[in-house]
């Protein structure tokens, strides 16, 4: 009986308060109620978060020292960088502007960028970082490499050359560092790696399926980001030293899409002094066609289906007529097989060295021929035709201004 009256008062009693207090009510009143006036229990939550503190000095300048490293870099570098705009007969012979960038090589004046970028030029102006603008002359220009040499009369204060570094000893995976200027964007720095080597890129004036003698070897491969008006710029390692020149990108849209291309150093520094002394830069000919080494098609890799002696060198696919090979003996392929999905030239002789220096692709036959040997020079090559080795002596011949046409297989007489 107790129980029951009990239980009957309780419930009446809680039915009242939810009758006379709606929750919401509790809320409003805690809502206007200031935190120090709030229940003990209802401060815990804001008592028990942790006050940020800053971290220690050497924690943040640990972080910082790569970021540290590249500002001085920019400060050093970007000086020496300009822009450049050339107007002209750019495109088809219609009247246009090119932009670009440049760097400065010496304190005569000399600036160095892309040959295609002043092509056809009539005016070409240069801006250096502090917004003085020059007229500049064209010294020289050479296509195979897309270097021309600029001269500008401005005050020594604004002529601070760039210093170079070495393109020899390159690894994929180092830091590489851009400065430009990206869209007109003046002194623009971007960072990434070296992501390749001993890259091929065709001449202004060739493009094709197969490397010749015109195309421009050891490209260096990157992805700091560069885009239109990087073209010319210097591609620096981490001492701020130049290791190339930036003068492509592959893309499908006309901005950068991750993959960038520069010129190594070594080559600019064969072309250089030619332009400067006579304009332009007189290579040497061999006037030979292989299929392009990058694609999976080099000697190497078709070594098991075309079951070739070796497994290194260049597998010869056609020769120019009247070529110093031609004229050598060197014979292109004499038949055509699928390899692949791929038509592939085979039969060929395979070139293994030039003057007992071993090649393994035809990268590497430009790159000793560009650097180490002139027009009418005699070099010997090492060759494997069919089952026998034998050596081949070649008289160079000075590269043709005109791109000479290279038969896809076999030789062209």
């Amino acid at each position: 009986m107790t129980t029951r009256v009990c239980t009957i008062l309780i419930g009446v009693l809680l039915a009242a308060c939810q009758s006379q207090v709606p929750p919401t009510a509790f809320v409003r009143e805690v809502a206007g109620t200031p935190i120090a006036a709030l229940p003990i229990s209802s401060q815990i939550d804001r008592v028990a978060q942790p006050t940020p503190t800053d971290l220690p000095e050497r924690i943040i300048n640990a972080a910082d020292a790569e970021y540290l490293v590249l500002s001085n870099i920019y400060a050093r570098v970007s000086p020496s960088v300009v822009n450049i705009d050339a107007v002209g007969d750019m495109d088809q012979g219609q009247q246009g502007t090119s932009s670009g960038s440049g760097f400065v090589l010496d304190g005569d004046g000399h600036i160095l960028t892309n040959a295609h970028l002043v092509q056809g030029a009539d005016t070409i102006s240069v801006t250096f970082h502090d917004g003085f603008v020059a007229n500049a002359v064209l010294v020289g220009s050479d296509v195979f490499s897309d270097l021309a040499v600029l001269r500008v009369l401005s005050p020594d204060s604004r002529l601070m050359p760039v210093v170079f570094g070495s393109s020899d000893a390159l690894h994929v995976g180092e830091r590489a560092i851009a400065i430009g200027n990206p869209f007109g964007l003046s002194s623009s720095m971007t960072v990434g790696i070296i992501s390749g080597l001993g890259r091929q890129l065709p001449s202004a004036e060739l493009m094709g399926d197969t490397a010749s003698d015109f195309r421009n070897p050891a490209i260096i491969q990157f992805d700091a980001a560069i885009n239109p008006g990087s073209s010319g710029g210097p591609l620096l390692n981490s001492h701020g030293e130049v290791i190339g020149v930036t003068t492509a990108i592959t893309t499908d849209s006309g901005t950068f899409q991750g993959v960038g291309f520069a010129v190594p150093v070594r080559t600019v520094q064969r072309v250089i002094p030619a332009l400067i002394m006579g304009g332009r830069v007189d290579y040497a000919w061999l006037g030979v066609s292989s299929a392009v080494t990058n694609d999976g098609f080099g000697v190497s890799a078709l070594a098991d289906p075309l079951n070739l002696p070796v497994r290194s060198g260049v597998l010869v696919a056609g020769v120019a007529g009247g070529s110093p090979a031609e004229l050598a003996g060197l014979r292109g392929g004499t038949r055509e097989v699928i390899v692949r999905g791929r038509r592939v030239c085979a039969g060929g002789d395979i070139i293994v060295a030039i003057n007992d220096t071993f090649v393994t692709s035809m990268d590497d036959l430009l790159y000793y021929l560009m650097l180490n040997t002139n027009a009418n020079d005699e070099i010997i090559l090492s060759v494997v035709r069919g089952d026998v080795a034998i050596d081949v002596p070649v008289l160079l011949q000075p590269r043709p201004q005109e791109v000479a046409v290279i038969p896809a297989c076999g030789n062209a007489s």
